[in-house]
């Protein structure tokens, strides 16, 4: 009697070992295949309604733009200095939250800076996006 408990829980924890294991496999796979998935160096305007696309394009991003008090280069993209107030990070949230709509290649990372400090536009991702910023918005380096 014991020697069958003793066999039936060994075989309990086997079968549960295996299990264990294709999970943690099946996961990791998945895993791995969303990693792999990158969206092209492209910006999708038709991911945006036509009225948002119009906003975002034709004001949002050209009165940011104007805002923009620096330009910090980073090793995966820019960094933009903007105005602290609440008019700018109103526009700025709409802009992000839209930009990553058609541009989900970015990293995009808001930042106010203590002591009262500026608010920061980071936008970063993969090799390649500083370039794509660069080129898409007319980014010029510090000098």
């Amino acid at each position: 009697m014991k020697t069958s408990i003793v066999f039936i829980i060994g075989a309990c924890f086997a079968l549960l070992y295996i299990v264990s294991e294709r999970s943690t496999a099946a996961d990791e796979a998945t895993l791995s295949q969303s990693a792999k998935h990158e969206s092209p160096f492209a910006c999708n305007a038709f991911a945006l309604s036509p009225e948002i696309r119009k906003r975002h394009f034709e004001e949002l991003g050209p009165a940011l733009l104007k805002l923009k008090k620096s330009v910090r280069e980073l090793p995966a993209g820019y960094e933009l200095e903007l105005p602290a107030d609440n008019k700018t990070y109103q526009l700025l949230t709409e802009w992000a939250f839209q930009e990553r709509l058609c541009c989900p290649f970015f990293d995009i990372d808001l930042r106010f800076d203590r002591e009262n400090g500026p608010l920061w536009l980071r936008l970063t991702g993969r090799p390649g996006t500083k370039e794509f910023i660069k080129e898409e918005f007319a980014i010029s380096p510090p000098k």
